[in-house]
């Protein structure tokens, strides 16, 4: 069966949205997803089912609302998928430079080039965006945690609902779906 990942966004980074990772698996069983893994406590989810990334998303959202009550865009890329979006990686210096404050962000639907523009455009500091595919690559060469790039930010830009993991998750993600 082909393995995937799923990304519960905004999970477990405050008061809101938390779940144990051991009631995310239990819950990922449930819905019969197979050789179900967690990797860290901010919601990736790692198994393998016989569906597509699009239904893998459904399933996911109504079974953490239903069983949960949590409402959250899931994002679900195949192993294939997620390797071919850190292969696309416009920042290969970044990535090994500084990992940490290099984000893939890997998004629900395609954009039109003109809503990154308008993100780049409301840049105020030194981070860089680019897209690949229907991923969005961040460096955040400053820090994250005092960046005017916020999530919330990009999302209104953009209009379309992400989920981002700096390059070092990225890479754990990688490791587990081919282990």
């Amino acid at each position: 069966m082909p393995a995937f990942v799923a990304l519960l966004r905004a999970v477990n980074l405050g008061p809101h949205n938390k779940i144990a990772m051991a009631d995310l698996r239990a819950l990922a069983e449930a819905s019969g997803l197979s050789a179900v893994r967690t990797l860290l406590q901010s919601g990736n989810l790692v198994f393998q089912a016989k569906h597509s990334s699009a239904t893998l998303e459904k399933l996911l959202e109504a079974a953490l609302a239903k069983k949960a009550g949590l409402t959250t865009p899931v994002l679900v890329r195949s192993a294939s998928e997620w390797h071919a979006l850190l292969e696309a990686n416009p920042f290969p210096a970044e990535a090994k430079s500084d990992p940490s404050h290099l984000l893939v962000m890997p998004l629900k639907a395609k954009l039109e080039k003109a809503a990154v523009a308008e993100l780049a455009r409301s840049i105020v500091g030194r981070e860089r965006v680019k897209l690949a595919g229907q991923t969005l690559y961040l460096v955040y060469p400053d820090g994250i945690g005092e960046s005017k790039l916020t999530a919330a930010l990009i999302e209104k830009k953009i209009g379309v609902p992400g989920t981002a993991r700096n390059w070092n998750t990225a890479q754990k993600i990688a490791a587990a779906l081919t282990g």
